[in-house]
């Protein structure tokens, strides 16, 4: 199985393969725009990014599927501040599946800022004292004092997305 991820960010490379390890894949990491702003900031926003990156990787390649990986904040309904979201999409060409990660509640320190314009990545790295957190246990491994990460809550999102593409309950005619 070929598969062509919409980014170059090795945790996000490194949750594709983890999760599809079963399926064999070969993986290319293609370098794409995600179409919507570096820091998405509702649910839309951040499953339009998955769609586009998962899409145009496809296009970039002769791959079997393209996978896309955003993570986003949101406000959710019934869920009190902002949230840090996961979510993932897959294409085959003809059909795109959506699929989210696990969604986390930040801090209010964290979160007043990010509400403010800052992105999560760098407002984390001065948090902690550290550089690219994102490409490294990311808010999520930190926000859960590694209960996950972002490698395994990302995979969720592939996992997700990816399972109509494998199960015979998707198919229309079943």
């Amino acid at each position: 199985m070929k598969l062509a991820i919409g980014s170059t960010n090795p945790v996000k490379i490194d949750a594709v393969e983890r999760t599809l390890e079963r399926y064999e894949p070969t993986v290319t990491a293609v370098d794409v725009e995600s179409g919507v702003s570096e820091q998405p900031r509702s649910v839309g926003e951040t499953v339009t990014g998955a769609k586009n990156r998962a899409e145009r990787a496809l296009a970039a390649t002769d791959a079997d599927y393209g996978v896309g990986l955003e993570g986003g904040v949101a406000r959710l309904d019934q869920s009190p501040g902002l949230s840090l979201i996961m979510w993932g999409a897959v294409t085959d060409g003809e059909r795109t599946e959506r699929g989210s990660g696990p969604t986390i509640r930040l801090p209010d320190r964290v979160a007043e800022r990010v509400a403010d314009g800052a992105e999560l990545g760098p407002v984390m790295d001065d948090l902690l004292g550290t550089e690219n957190i994102a490409e490294a246990e990311g808010a999520a491994g930190v926000l859960t004092d590694g209960l996950t990460d972002r490698t395994r809550a990302l995979g969720e999102a592939v996992a997700c997305s990816f399972g109509p593409f494998v199960t015979a309950y998707y198919d229309v005619d079943a």
